[in-house]
């Protein structure tokens, strides 16, 4: 595991304009000022001493004496992490819904075994060591035979990739190199649901400082290892860029304990209920609340002029609040609906059954019964460390894992969500989500649903 924490240099054109450039707590320091002092931001600045800057920030702005949240709102600190499992990603988004940034996508790199994170990092006790090493192994075994099946059934059905006959047609180098990569990218999303969460992924992230530190919070405090580690491992590099913010930073009794209480939950949850094996059924819902006064019609007509999920939606959709939530969708659709920076998102780790894109195949093509046998042993082993109390029960997720996972929002972001999870390059199954949700809509509310502008999500 590695966290590189990456500065921000002025561009050439700044420089030439004379533009001032300022270490990321000066920035917040200059700002903390306007607060108490309306003299500009050329007064503050020829108060600067260019050749200590951090005397500066002590000195001159006496950044002590603000608040710490509201000066670390505008303390920009982006970080590089590398070599972290793919559920400590999803936890990291899940903390940071506001953050901007990428992760490693399952959906256009093929991964192996080589990629794992240590077992002791998930809690793992050593005597479960060798099962879960051998257990892996599977995992990845039918991770490649799945994806040369898939990649096989992409080049023998190219209908099934939905990839324009116009390129399929096309005989230049451009273009073939186009559906070579579009028919890959078809494989990776229907063979991924066999990879182990366990695996290694890469991810940057920017935000304020107030998003690092309450990050650190959150990891320093929780009970996974590896969170604790990455915690440890942000907190020194946060500390390169605002050292004076650093010591909040830290293990905080409150996070702990809630963080406590939602496995105790769980542990209670899966020992209550045990799902029948294979495939769980995914009911979609929704529930929404607009103001009192607001009717069917007033919400259709803040989309009149919506012509892209990008448009304006007038005031009446962005005052109803919204929850929607699926009762058995992928961990591996969840990492990306969990990416949606609003509102807020729950999913109670709890395995209710194993997805594996078997709907998706063509007649007179089958997956190996002993791969679909692994998502449901995954579920067994999940549920059963949760049963007894054993640290580590993540360890044993695929991103098939099927989860209970629910986003409460307002009206105008969940329809943006809609819109762009259909739309190009969307991914096959998510797309199938958010579509089933609409329809869920269009069971309270049929006009407003109707108004709600779906893409084909083919291929990008």
């Amino acid at each position: 595991m590695q966290v590189i924490n990456v500065s921000i240099l002025p561009t050439e054109a700044a420089e030439a304009a004379g533009r001032p450039a300022l270490t990321p707590e000066l920035l917040a320091a200059c700002g903390a000022r306007y607060s108490r002092n309306n003299e500009g931001l050329e007064a503050i600045l020829s108060k600067v001493d260019p050749d200590n800057l951090d005397k500066s920030v002590d000195g001159i702005f006496r950044m002590i004496d603000y608040g710490h949240q509201s000066i670390a709102d505008m303390v920009p600190v982006s970080m590089f992490i590398d070599d972290v499992s793919i559920f400590l990603a999803y936890l990291v988004w899940s903390w940071c819904p506001t953050a901007g940034g990428q992760e490693s996508s399952t959906r256009y790199l093929q991964l192996d075994r080589s990629g794992l994170v240590d077992p002791t990092l998930f809690g793992l006790p050593e005597s479960k060591h060798n099962e879960w090493y051998a257990f892996m192994d599977d995992c990845f075994d039918a991770y490649g035979s799945t994806l040369e099946l898939w990649e096989r059934i992409g080049t023998e059905n190219p209908e099934l990739t939905c990839i324009p006959k116009s390129l399929l047609d096309d005989s230049s180098e451009k273009a073939r190199k186009q559906v070579a990569r579009m028919k890959r990218n078809y494989a990776f999303d229907r063979a991924r649901y066999f990879l182990p969460v366990a695996a290694k992924t890469n991810m940057m992230v920017i935000m304020s400082s107030r998003g690092w530190i309450q990050l650190c919070q959150n990891l320093l405090s929780h009970w996974l290892p590896e969170a604790n580690l990455l915690g440890e491992k942000i907190r020194t590099e946060f500390g390169l860029t605002a050292p004076r913010m650093v010591k909040h930073a830290e293990r905080k009794t409150s996070f702990v304990a809630g963080h406590q209480r939602e496995l105790d939950f769980i542990v209670k949850a899966a020992i209550a209920n045990q799902p029948p094996a294979g495939e769980a059924t995914c009911r979609a819902t929704i529930e929404v609340s607009p103001p009192t006064g607001l009717s069917e019609a007033d919400l259709v007509e803040a989309l009149r002029e919506h012509d892209n999920r990008y448009a304006n939606i007038g005031m009446a959709g962005c005052r109803t609040s919204v929850r929607f939530a699926w009762t058995a969708i992928s961990i591996a659709e969840i990492r990306d609906l969990n990416r949606h920076r609003t509102g807020q998102k729950y999913c109670p780790l709890i395995p209710q059954g194993f997805y594996c894109a078997s709907d998706q195949l063509p007649a007179g093509s089958q997956l190996d019964g002993q791969f679909i046998l692994l998502g449901d042993h995954s579920t067994k082993l999940c549920r059963s460390s949760l049963a007894q109390g054993v640290p580590g029960s993540p360890a044993w997720i695929l991103l098939g894992s099927q989860f209970h996972f629910e986003h409460s929002t307002m009206l105008d972001k969940f329809i943006y969500e809609a819109e762009l999870r259909t739309g190009t390059g969307a991914h096959y199954r998510y797309a199938s989500h958010l579509r089933d949700v609409v329809t869920a809509l269009g069971e309270q509310y049929p006009k407003l649903a109707t108004a709600i502008t779906l893409g084909s999500s083919e291929p990008e």
